[in-house]
């Protein structure tokens, strides 16, 4: 296992804390708050990771520096202090990273990986040695009641069925602009796994026809054989579920070939700031899941400090979701303490300010999403649900590359 460290210290100080089913010491018999996260640096995760995780955990831990340390109920505040992993992009990796921040390093609290699948793989773990999961990077399986399952996992991007039904819709409202058929290809991996297997449900049931229906193995580079493939389809709508490198090489090779379907959607990476600098700036009607409302002051803020730390914006999907995320846990402890039985209560029933607004889970669950983006002028917005706040109107069909 690649090991790197990073002590954060918002304040003075530092000491090692029991975590980790073991009792908690009194908040005045410590010096620091031990928070403990394992993800994908190196490996096919990595651009995702990269993009969304590691940032807002960075942006978080210097948040918190700036801000005195996280503040307890007692009003008293304590610094942070950061132990993380690389599960270089593998399941036994980030299984044994949880299992030694655990039981090892004894973290207070534990941040969760990146994607579906780790996500998927590491909730008994979370849920066994009694942490909190806080889950800004996958997809709320459908067939899994995760309610009843894990009672300590929080979800906070959705179902995969909500997505597909988010893209159905608004290719049914756009009427005539579509022949109404969709070839699909997939990532052989978790996240396509999930979101093809309700696209099947949710497209027929709107009226879509999918007229190809194929997977590919994670890694895949070349996709010129696939897109050959859905050109010759005849279908109108083409969606992608792909991960990061998926989506950067599909554009750049629909590109080339001149494919340029009426709905061209790709998945994980098409709302990340450098899908448009590797495409040069040519993104324009490109669909994926997603979006933002940068109407708001407070996402306004979120992004200068974003850009400030890091060099580069957020990606407009799952970042700000991650940094809500955080802010949820952030007040929990400063309203219960670290206790984590008393910290899980509060995120499952209070209501917290965060840079998206008022966020209240049911059921363990986020609600108010955006399903649906797309870039329109040099931004990646949100169209979908086309009721929700600071919706903009979809463009179909989608302009040409150039």
């Amino acid at each position: 296992m690649k090991f790197t460290r990073r002590s954060v210290i918002a304040g003075a100080g530092s000491a090692a804390v029991l975590a980790a089913g073991f009792p908690l010491r009194a908040a005045d018999d410590r010096k620091s708050v031990k928070i403990g996260y394992i993800v994908s640096k190196t490996g096919v995760n990595a651009p995702g990771a990269g993009s969304t995780t590691i940032p807002n955990y960075e942006l978080w831990a210097a948040d918190v520096k700036a801000a005195g340390g996280l503040k307890l109920p007692d009003g008293s505040r304590l610094p942070i202090e950061v132990v993380a992993y690389d599960d270089r992009s593998t399941t036994e990796e980030v299984v044994r990273g949880i299992e030694r921040l655990a039981r090892q390093d004894k973290v207070d609290f534990i941040l969760p990986p990146w994607g579906t699948a780790f996500n998927l793989a590491v909730a008994p773990l979370m849920d066994r040695f009694g942490y909190p999961q806080l889950i800004g990077t996958s997809l709320i399986p459908d067939e899994i009641d995760v309610h009843s399952k894990w009672k300590r996992g929080f979800w906070f991007l959705g179902a995969a069925g909500d997505y597909a039904a988010a893209l159905a819709t608004v290719v049914t409202t756009a009427g005539d602009a579509t022949n109404k058929k969709v070839a699909i290809v997939s990532v052989a991996d978790g996240f396509g796994i999930e979101l093809v297997k309700e696209a099947r449900i949710k497209l027929p049931e709107a009226g879509l026809e999918i007229v190809m229906d194929k997977s590919y193995p994670i890694g895949t580079q070349d996709f010129a054989g696939l897109l050959n493939e859905v050109a010759a389809s005849g279908a109108d709508v083409f969606m992608a579920l792909s991960y990061p490198p998926d989506s950067f090489a599909i554009a750049k090779q629909a590109r080339l070939n001149a494919f340029n379907p009426k709905v061209f959607y790709t998945g994980v990476g098409t709302s990340f700031p450098i899908y448009a600098d590797i495409n040069e700036g040519k993104v324009e009607g490109v669909m994926s899941l997603g979006g933002i409302d940068n109407s708001r002051p407070e996402m306004q803020a979120y992004v200068e400090r974003h850009k400030a730390l890091l060099g580069t914006p957020p990606d407009y999907w799952a970042s700000s979701v991650i940094y809500t995320s955080l802010q949820i846990l952030q007040q929990a402890i400063e309203r219960r303490g670290l206790d984590r039985e008393a910290v899980t209560d509060e995120i499952a029933s209070g209501s917290f300010e965060t840079i998206i607004g008022s966020v209240k889970l049911k059921e363990n669950r986020m609600s108010d999403l955006w399903l649906l983006g797309q870039w329109q002028g040099g931004k990646f917005v949100g169209v979908g649900p086309a009721d929700r706040a600071g919706a903009v109107k979809p463009v179909i069909p989608k302009p040409a590359w150039a």
